[in-house]
């Protein structure tokens, strides 16, 4: 079962600029945190509601304009960015930064290294630090999330174990090291359907890298071995788990308009999913052995349910509300403690898996966005200015 394949960059942004930020080669010994980034990130972990956050079509709409027409500012906004940066690409982060600042929102920085690994030097992890160093200075807390979906075969980074776990730790201790108001999120997408045959990425048959990934040694990378182990990088270098996962409709191919069945949402989560998407229990517990077991905060960084425009405003809207009520149910928030952030993905774009525009959106439509903002539980956390 394919999921989740290209996902957009920003484009642009509405914000006004801050000035061009400059080099550093960073401190020696480890900078203390700004007070205010600090006790923005130590909020995203206090309580015990769940936060909730957007991944932003930055091109069409602000985050002023979309805490607006949700009601509250989001917890965290995300972003999208190549690295190595181009000047321009460095400004839309800063901006992004700057527009998340704004609603108190924490800025999740997805960074894509799409010439692949080894265009991640020293050189660009400085870059990166001292970007986030001015972040963090203006009190803005910063999530990493450094080359997500790792275990696809879609992105130049994936399928690649050894390699991405060296320049995932490369990069964190840099981080970590420099810029304490920052945290770094190791984020996979959904196992199921692993190890997502066919990808431009794919670990090639007895390669080096399906050696690795040939985690229950029967010599060959299939749906039993272990789609998150062999890319999780260490305790010691990730703040934050979190993994990509979207209701794409009942089986594949995608493209057609489905409910999701009861308890999809939980059991994908928990490795527990056997469906019409087929039988995925081979799939471990993700919660349980990267949240419980390492007392890692858990967010779900993108997720949303499939929607391709077919004239059916009220069927459609069922499948959305289906799916989001399964996020946001009490079992949910009773049984997963450790769940603390949620971003819904908030575009309507193209899919090539699926050969048309996905509706994936729930606030541009004035009915949807009432019944979703009426399905919110108290005990949903959003942004908050009282760190600044």
């Amino acid at each position: 079962m394919a999921e989740t394949l290209a996902l957009a960059l920003v484009v642009g942004l509405t914000a006004c600029s801050s000035s061009d930020p400059t080099g550093s080669e960073g401190a020696a010994t480890p900078t203390a945190a700004h007070p205010d980034a600090a006790c923005a990130l130590q909020q995203l972990t206090a309580g015990d509601g769940i936060h909730f956050g957007v991944n932003l079509d930055w091109g069409s709409q602000s985050v002023g304009e979309y805490a607006d027409l949700l009601g509250a500012p989001p917890a965290d906004v995300v972003s999208f960015s190549p690295i190595p940066w181009t000047a321009q690409e460095r400004e839309w982060v800063t901006q992004a930064a700057d527009q998340a600042a704004q609603v108190g929102a924490a800025h999740l920085l997805t960074l894509e290294p799409q010439a692949g690994l080894a265009a991640v030097t020293d050189d660009v992890i400085a870059d990166v630090v001292s970007l986030l160093q001015e972040e963090t200075d203006a009190g803005v807390p910063v999530i990493v999330r450094f080359a997500h979906e790792m275990n696809g075969s879609w992105y130049a980074w994936g399928q690649q174990p050894e390699e991405y776990v060296a320049t995932f730790r490369r990069v964190a201790a840099a981080i970590h090291q420099q810029v304490p108001g920052a945290a770094l999120m190791w984020a996979p997408n959904y196992g199921g359907g692993y190890p997502f045959d066919g990808g431009a990425y794919a670990a090639p048959p007895g390669s080096a890298a399906a050696g690795v990934l040939d985690t229950d040694g029967d010599g060959a990378v299939t749906g039993f071995d272990d789609p998150y182990a062999p890319y999780y990088p260490g305790d010691d270098y990730v703040d934050w788990v979190g993994m990509s996962l979207y209701h794409w409709g009942s089986a594949h191919p995608w493209g057609e308009n489905e409910a999701p069945e009861a308890g999809k949402f939980v059991a994908q989560l928990t490795g527990a999913y056997s469906g019409l998407g087929g039988d995925d229990t081979a799939v471990p517990d993700f919660y349980a052995d990267y949240g419980q077991a390492r007392d890692k905060p858990v967010a779900i960084p993108e997720t949303a349910a499939l929607i391709v425009d077919r004239g059916d405003p009220v069927g459609q809207d069922a499948i959305r509300q289906a799916w989001w009520q399964q996020i946001l149910a009490p079992e949910v928030h009773q049984r997963f403690p450790l769940l603390r952030l949620v971003n819904w993905f908030e575009w309507v774009k193209v899919e090539q898996e699926v050969g048309d525009t996905v509706h994936w959106a729930v606030l541009d439509d004035p009915d949807t966005r009432e019944a979703f903002r009426a399905d919110l539980p108290e005990w949903i956390e959003f942004g908050s200015d009282g760190c600044r």
